[in-house]
């Protein structure tokens, strides 16, 4: 338990006769940046809200820290930090007023809060903005202060939700690259987000939910590999008559081809060499081809194998 910062136990959420978390386990070591993804209504904002004992639950423990979590837990609730969807500033206070009145909330001493406040706005970016107020910043700033409320106090675990929502590449590299600076400082991770390519890039483990409950996880490695799709290759094709067809797909590895368009679509399930084999085959039987493009399987592609492509409220 000592390197485990956070355990759900078969967490179980009711609302009346809707199942919102149905027997939900997850365990979170020091150290992580752990992904936690799902489609709209697959549990996740209710398990974070229950993780933070912000909402009661019908069944299952939750313990952060190797204790167990409740709405009067305050020696673990000083531990954690917070950076919610929805930018969560004082419109009538300035950045720096900000960030020291959030850090305020856990740390009393005024020295101390001062000095965190100021590592805070330049960890952020924020130094030359210390005395603008919240709507006079451009979207990225925004972001980055509601950042800095969120880490001031120097949290060991760290949940983040949707940071880089609506904002500009270069913020969001910056944002990013704060995150990877407070995972090296020490601080464990939680982060949920709809940018497959930011998760991929980031956690070091990730977990997948869906109808409440833990379908799957582990390294974005390991969930792609996970797949019958191990590579997608399309070619332009004049000629796609039925022989050619199923020439194609009577290859090695070749599971499924498929006309679009004036191309082909072949998807393999393993093997080295895949398109060198098709293209002998198509070179061996004098078969015209044009553009040819190959892509191996991405994390959001685990994601909608996992859980469907039907669209969610």
């Amino acid at each position: 338990m000592g390197d485990t910062v956070v355990n759900i136990n078969q967490l179980v959420k009711r609302y009346r006769e809707n199942v919102a978390v149905d027997h939900f386990s997850l365990e979170v070591k020091k150290g992580e940046i752990l992904g936690l993804l799902g489609p709209n209504g697959s549990g996740k904002t209710t398990t974070i809200s229950c993780l933070l004992s912000l909402l009661s639950y019908d069944k299952g423990e939750i313990s952060i820290f190797g204790k167990p979590m409740s709405p009067t837990a305050y020696d673990i609730k000083n531990k954690i930090g917070i950076v919610m969807q929805n930018v969560a500033v004082v419109n009538t206070l300035t950045v720096e007023e900000n960030i020291s009145f959030f850090c305020g909330l856990y740390v009393r001493d005024r020295l101390l809060r001062k000095q965190y406040t100021e590592e805070a706005m330049e960890f952020c970016g924020l130094t030359d903005y210390r005395r603008q107020f919240p709507k006079k910043l451009s979207g990225g700033l925004l972001r980055r202060l509601n950042i800095a409320c969120g880490i001031a106090h120097k949290p060991e675990l760290i949940i983040f939700d949707e940071p880089t929502v609506a904002i500009d590449p270069q913020s969001r590299n910056a944002i990013l690259e704060g995150i990877r600076e407070m995972n090296r400082n020490g601080a464990t991770i939680i982060y949920t987000s709809h940018y497959m390519e930011e998760v991929e890039e980031l956690c070091s483990r990730i977990v997948i939910m869906d109808h409440g409950k833990n379908v799957a996880e582990g390294t974005a490695a390991s969930l792609k590999a996970s797949l019958r799709n191990r590579e997608t290759i399309c070619i332009e094709l004049p000629v796609r008559d039925p022989e050619t067809i199923r020439g194609l797909s009577e290859i090695n590895h070749v599971y499924d081809v498929r006309e679009d368009k004036d191309s082909i679509l072949i998807r393999c399930d393993g093997g080295e060499h895949n398109l060198v084999h098709i293209i002998n085959y198509l070179v061996e039987h004098n078969l015209p081809f044009g553009r040819v493009t190959t892509a191996l399987p991405t994390l959001n592609d685990v994601f909608l194998e996992i859980t469907g492509k039907e669209l969610r409220d």
